[in-house]
């Protein structure tokens, strides 16, 4: 009782509250909804907490931020009993930066999901600031309270907690501020027409999928099949699963944006809760050419056959890395790759280099500056993942005397298989002048605990020349949930470059900036991740298991990729900006707090525990801190790791290192030892 009264007196008295018949939704179906710190957050990610509260939030309501303390009174109140609380914001133009401004001014914690499509406050019923919604998520998200924040919320949280079953209470909470809903009458839903309105969209954002020989499970080829999906399509909409395009729309422009603008969010979803009526017009679904190209960029110029491989029925497999000799007779520029797996279930990715010289021996390798280029990627494949064409001007040349490496990721499925993955390269007719180059920001010095749901790792590469960036690719298995690419300038500033709320394992595919990313020398492109292995994460294969880095996909990657060019490289002009780069790599790993130094609390990981106990050793000035130079003293000390079946020139990430050569070295600490893998674990 005593906390009771103290949730009153915290309240300013916001209307007489009473019995009435409030327009409520009786249940409350799944969506996602990315808040003012840009994580996304699904409703049934709660699914066994013992309560969601939900309330409505707009900026510039005095009612609403009265009572999002009131709300923030409440969640300390309840810090420990595993009750859920957010707000969410519908409201035209706000931003995030105003609602995080917002939360600061008044001390409240609470998440704002920023609901700019407003798809959900409709669901809601949300009209008015200061509503508030008590859900069960264990009798399906059924609404439990519906109301103005008070002691009535706290009475049914108490019984909901306690594992009772409390009658749904629902108040008048009609006195806040009047939300701007675009869509308020539900009537003109009638007159979305399916022919003008709704086909359309999804022959141009969904048909590069769901189409014949698609990746997608069902073709969308008439009127029939999609009012047949019609609630999942509505569904996977508000969850923003699909189209599989995952970047915060508010950070970057990319060229391969298949997302929905929020019009057609609402056009497709508001036609469906209409009842998804044919209505009058032809079906233009029964006359679009939806179709899947074996090669979409035309047939290409080259292609190359992977090794044949026999995947068994079960089990976790090493990667493959097959070396092929290249026969063609003269040099040749890559414009474009294509990689079409042979076995769609049971390849689950595909990266490649090349090896220049690979027939000669070290004395006879060329002195021209065709022998100097670097050997690069060749293609890769994920899932989701498009033909990869470079931007004009810009490639990878293939020496006559090399051959193609691959790092062949195989997955069982169940039943055997052989693959044939066939690569199809593009030729330039004349050579370009700039050369395309890849590399990796990772780190492999973490364990994410057991039950850890937001566990977070950082690493970069630090730029020691002017640079320009075309693709940027992140990476990580089933527990990366939220990842974001800034760039850290001399000067202090940073940009973020591309942040995806909501990380998929199943759809990873490369991001093109509409413009290139201009990189200045000294810049720190900084990698984050976070990542969930607890029982909510549904995707988690074993939520018991301290998990490792490694290259299977029950372990983890803190992986993201970027391809770029140096600016003032060209092919006549090699540079070895590259090379200082990657030699760079695993300090700037281990510098999390990007100052340059290690102090002994940044030295983690079970691949660092020679340096761990010998740190005073290569600390030569006795300052607490290991610079570059004491750090590349002390590397010369570290014992030799490989990883089964890795092959040379291979990254601790499964990747092909440019430049690779054939004959092996001595490993260098790219790569880490793993506890044994867990038989319980799923690839």
């Amino acid at each position: 009782m005593l906390r009771r009264l103290a949730l009153s007196a915290s309240v300013v008295a916001l209307a007489a509250v009473g019995p009435s018949a409030m327009a409520a939704p009786t249940y409350v179906e799944n969506f996602r909804l990315t808040d003012q710190e840009r994580f996304a957050h699904d409703l049934f990610y709660y699914a066994d907490a013992p309560a969601v509260v939900l309330m409505s939030m707009t900026d510039g309501s005095e009612v609403a931020d009265k009572s999002a303390k009131a709300l923030e009174a409440m969640q300390a109140a309840y810090a420990d009993k595993g009750v859920a609380f957010y707000m969410i914001n519908p409201q035209q133009g706000a931003t995030r930066a105003d609602m995080r401004a917002k939360l600061a001014d008044l001390g409240v914690s609470i998440p704002v999901l920023m609901d700019e499509s407003q798809l959900v406050a409709e669901s809601l019923e949300f009209d008015t600031t200061g509503e508030v919604l008590v859900l069960s998520p264990k009798a399906g998200f059924k609404v439990m309270y519906s109301g103005p924040v008070g002691d009535d919320i706290a009475s049914t949280l108490d019984m909901l907690v306690a594992g009772e079953k409390p009658e749904p209470k629902m108040l008048d909470a009609k006195v806040g501020d009047q939300i701007e809903l675009l869509h308020s009458d539900k009537g003109a839903f009638q007159n979305i027409s399916y022919s003008e309105d709704v086909a359309p969209i999804l022959v141009e954002k969904c048909g590069a999928c769901h189409a014949e020989g698609g990746i997608a499970p069902w073709e969308i080829n008439s009127y029939e099949k999609v009012q047949g999906f019609a609630p999942m399509i509505r569904e996977v909409i508000r969850t923003d699963r699909m189209p599989p395009y995952f970047p915060d729309p508010h950070i970057g422009e990319f060229e391969n944006d298949d997302e929905l603008t929020l019009e057609e969010q609402q056009t497709i979803v508001h036609w469906i809760e209409a009842g998804a009526e044919r209505g009058e017009g032809e079906d233009p679904l029964l006359t679009a050419d939806l179709h899947i190209e074996d090669w979409p960029l035309g047939e290409p110029d080259y292609i190359v056959n992977v090794t044949p491989f026999d995947l068994p029925a079960t089990g976790i497999l090493d990667y493959e890395y097959p070396v092929i000799p290249n026969e063609l007779t003269e040099g040749k520029w890559i414009r474009a790759t294509h990689v079409r797996p042979g076995s769609m279930q049971g390849v689950h990715h595909v990266t490649s280099g090349y090896i220049q010289n690979y027939t000669k021996s070290a004395e006879l390798e060329s002195d021209s500056i065709e022998g100097k280029l670097p050997g690069g990627s060749v293609g890769s494949y994920t899932p989701g993942q498009n033909p990869q064409a470079f931007p004009e001007g810009v490639g990878t040349y293939l020496s006559p005397d090399g051959a193609y490496r691959f790092s062949m990721h195989y997955t069982p499925y169940g039943k055997e298989d052989t693959d044939k993955t066939e690569v199809g390269l593009y030729f330039y007719d004349e050579a370009p002048e700039y050369i395309m180059r890849s590399s990796v920001i990772g780190d492999s010095n973490f364990m994410i605990p057991a039950g850890e749901d937001d566990y977070y790792v950082k690493s970069y590469l630090k730029f020691p020349a002017d640079a320009e960036i075309y693709v940027l690719y992140p990476h990580a298995h089933y527990r990366g949930k939220h990842v974001e690419l800034t760039m850290v300038k001399p000067d202090g500033t940073e940009e973020i470059l591309i942040s995806l709320p909501r990380y998929d394992f199943n759809w990873q595919r490369d991001y093109n900036p509409v413009e290139p990313i201009q990189v200045p020398a000294g810049s720190r492109l900084v990698a984050e991740w976070w990542y969930d292995n607890s029982t909510r994460n549904w995707a988690n294969p074993d939520p018991a298991a301290d998990v490792y880095p490694g290259d299977q996909t029950h372990e983890e990657m803190m992986y993201f990729r970027v391809n770029y060019r140096w600016l003032d490289e060209t092919r006549d002009d090699i540079k070895n900006y590259t090379e200082q780069m990657m030699q760079d790599r695993v300090f700037a790993s281990l510098d999390d707090d990007l100052n340059d130094m290690l102090v002994p609390d940044e030295i983690i990981g079970q691949r660092n525990t020679w340096l761990a106990a010998s740190f005073d050793k290569y600390d030569a000035n006795e300052d607490g801190q290991l610079d570059r130079a004491e750090y590349a003293i002390a590397r010369k000390d570290a014992p030799v790791r490989r990883r089964p079946n890795q092959a040379e020139g291979v990254n601790e990430f499964g990747d092909i290192e440019e430049g690779a050569g054939k004959e092996p070295k001595e490993a260098d600490m790219t790569s880490l030892e793993t506890p044994e893998a867990s038989s319980a674990g799923v690839q």
